[in-house]
């Protein structure tokens, strides 16, 4: 294995894994606020969700597409080999549930922020946009691992 390798594969080795780990503990401080209902401290959680969503997820998103076309060029995989192209599809599937989940813990904090401002209860739509959140998030992380099987075993699927 050559330098380039290595270090390309390690650059996406942990593009993937900050993508998934942040979107794990992401989620998970996120239902943790949600749960104790108390909206200072969910406008709070959320605000650093909304930053780390910024700063690691949006940067791996970045990376991950780059570091892969550029392993696919060292180790001379094609565009049309059947998991690249799965992959690449649940890709945009995954930014499809993802883009939105960005905009509603945005919102989420919003809400929040303003009845902990107003020391108020959560409104309703603060609920309605949480469980979408919770919704969407799900089959987000089922096409993560979908995408992690695929780079992993590179299965021929056709």
């Amino acid at each position: 294995m050559t330098d380039l390798h290595f270090a390309l594969k390690l650059i996406h080795i942990l593009g993937a894994t900050v993508l998934f780990g942040t979107g794990l503990g992401i989620a998970f401080f996120m239902l943790m606020a949600h749960r104790t209902r108390d909206a200072a401290f969910i406008a709070r959680t959320a605000g650093t969700v909304v930053v780390a969503d910024a700063l690691f997820t949006a940067s791996a998103v970045i990376v991950q597409p780059l570091s892969g076309a550029a392993l696919m060029h060292v180790v001379g995989y094609g565009w049309s080999d059947s998991w690249v192209v799965a992959s690449l599809a649940l890709y945009v599937l995954t930014g499809v549930f993802w883009i939105p989940v960005v905009f509603i813990q945005m919102r989420l904090r919003d809400l929040a922020a303003a009845a902990a401002r107003d020391n108020a209860e959560l409104p309703p739509r603060y609920h309605r946009l949480f469980r979408l959140w919770f919704v969407l998030g799900w089959p987000a992380f089922i096409v993560v691992l979908c995408i992690l099987a695929l780079m992993i075993a590179k299965l021929r699927l056709w």
